[in-house]
């Protein structure tokens, strides 16, 4: 397998043929010259030649083996865009990267995207290992969503900016079980021992239990997390579950190497299997954002140009519908940006009606997000790395 697969075609091979996910590390190389801007800012800016974008696997859109959205970016600021898939999940990310930035040195990215429901995104805040934006150069930060403005860990949204949104919840494959539709199916179900996935990330897996457990995971205790994390234990312990995964779940799942999984919204569409199913479980589900970072020693103005340029209803609205005439896939998560679904219909309207790209209400009321100070919470954390890591 190489890194010049569409996601598609990555997620179908791996589906049926066994493939690894196995993403390239982070590159060495750092961007050199750089040129003026073209119609980008005040002229007291200049563009880097290249722009280093660490992501998740299967988040931007394709054509082949290219991203068009990156392809339009390059055209108009004439800024080459490194883009590497090598994020699986927050923790073996930060991993990576917290030797260099303790130390003070750049880690050869301009813009890397965290999850806000994990706490790696708050610590590199925290931290200060994260860039200001330069919002001079982002002026369609305007389009940002009212529900995104304000954030607990930037509340005013001085270095960080939503790239995706999704929602956490259960997928099945229908070929090996009936609908799995609860957390206490996938967790106790004999049918499915030893056939399901748990997610790793701490967040996502615990507020789907703490909602199957009749408590408030925007507000944990010391009871409803050890009362969820117990369950979770347990269905270890027993073998239910299998192992704790990052994106890594889904060409098993469709493979039928799994049964069912905890699993995000966006990655089921990209399967392209009509027999694998997503549902919010009957007691909820999570809610979640990835946000783009730009990381000490990044280059800011460039970064922000990109992030001006996403913003665009237009250009947002392609990447995420894609467009089938033109044989562009689209990401399939949930946009940041007013006007986005508008712009999907143009270019793909069974995308743009799509409930899991752009949600009901009765969707988005029935997900929700996990306290942030729980994910702060080293006793908490010490746990629940000891669980994944066993």
């Amino acid at each position: 397998m190489t890194d010049q697969l569409t996601r598609r075609e990555l997620l179908q091979r791996a589906a049926a043929g066994g493939t690894v996910l196995t993403l390239p590390g982070l590159l060495a190389a750092c961007g050199g010259s750089s040129k003026s801007s073209s119609g980008s800012g005040s002229g007291k800016h200049k563009l880097a030649k290249t722009l280093h974008f660490s992501n998740w696997p299967f988040y931007i859109d394709t054509k082949g083996q290219s991203q068009p959205s990156l392809d339009q970016f390059q055209k108009k600021y004439g800024v080459h865009v490194d883009y590497v898939e090598d994020i699986n999940d927050n923790a073996s990310f930060f991993g990576k990267i917290q030797g260099p930035l303790s130390r003070g040195q750049s880690i050869h990215r301009d813009i890397i995207v965290l999850t806000d429901n994990d706490r790696y995104l708050a610590l590199m805040i925290k931290k200060g290992w994260a860039e200001k934006l330069d919002k001079s150069a982002i002026p369609n930060m305007k389009n940002l969503i009212d529900v995104q403005k304000h954030p607990n860990f930037d509340p005013n949204r001085d270095y960080s900016l939503p790239w995706q949104s999704g929602m956490t919840g259960i997928a099945y494959n229908d070929t090996l079980t009936d609908p799995v539709l609860s957390v206490d199916e996938l967790l106790e179900s004999p049918k499915l021992k030893g056939k399901v996935t748990c997610l790793n990330s701490m967040g996502d897996a615990l507020t789907l239990v703490m909602l199957s457990n009749g408590d408030d995971p925007s507000k944990v205790t010391d009871k409803s997390f050890n009362a969820a994390f117990n369950r979770i234990k347990k269905a270890v312990d027993s073998k239910q579950i299998r192992q704790f995964t990052g994106n890594d779940y889904a060409p098993p799942l469709a493979r039928g190497d799994l049964t069912a999984a905890m699993s995000w919204s966006g990655d089921i569409p990209q399967l392209g299997s009509k027999h694998v199913h997503w549902n919010v479980p009957k007691d909820g589900g999570a809610i979640w954002t990835d946000n783009m970072l730009i990381p000490k020693g990044g280059n800011v103005y460039t970064a922000s140009v990109y992030m001006n340029y996403v913003y665009d209803p237009k250009v947002q609205g392609l990447m995420e519908a894609g467009d089938p005439k033109r044989k562009i896939t689209g990401i399939y998560y949930i946009p940041p940006v007013v006007g986005a679904g508008d712009a999907a219909k143009a270019f793909n309207p069974a995308a743009a009606n799509n409930p899991l790209i752009f949600p009901t209400k009765k969707m988005l009321d029935s997900v929700h997000l996990f306290d942030n100070r729980a994910l702060n919470n080293e006793k908490y954390l010490t746990q629940w790395q000891n669980l994944i890591s066993g």
